[in-house]
């Protein structure tokens, strides 16, 4: 797992000829999936975890990884590279409620 001050990596993206060279956007983008995975990974090592003080150590490091990602999201979304899906409205939130209430996941039925 990588602690959020990993995350400050500086990229350079070089215009040689025939090179293949990487976008801001596709780096924060990258960038995003890769702390979204870490935070996956935090979750699994926090519950797997009996020793509490390295529990706590995971713990501030998701929070820092979970702080790094929503300020980097928002400087996504304020450039456009992010695009968020629409607000739910009450009835679709209602749906999800009453589904995963139920012990069924959205979208799959309950067989």
């Amino acid at each position: 797992m990588t602690h959020s001050k990993q995350h400050t990596t500086y990229y350079k993206c070089y215009k040689l000829e025939g090179a293949i060279t990487m976008q801001e956007k596709d780096i924060v983008l990258d960038v995003l999936g890769g702390v979204k995975a870490s935070l996956t990974g935090y979750a699994t090592f926090i519950s797997e975890t009996a020793n509490p003080t390295l529990r706590q150590t995971f713990q501030q490091m998701r929070d820092g990884d979970e702080k790094f990602q929503y300020d980097l999201y928002k400087i996504a979304a304020q450039k456009g590279y992010y695009v968020c899906s629409p607000t739910a409205d009450q009835t679709a939130i209602s749906s999800v409620k009453s589904s995963l209430s139920a012990g069924v996941t959205p979208g799959m039925s309950a067989h």
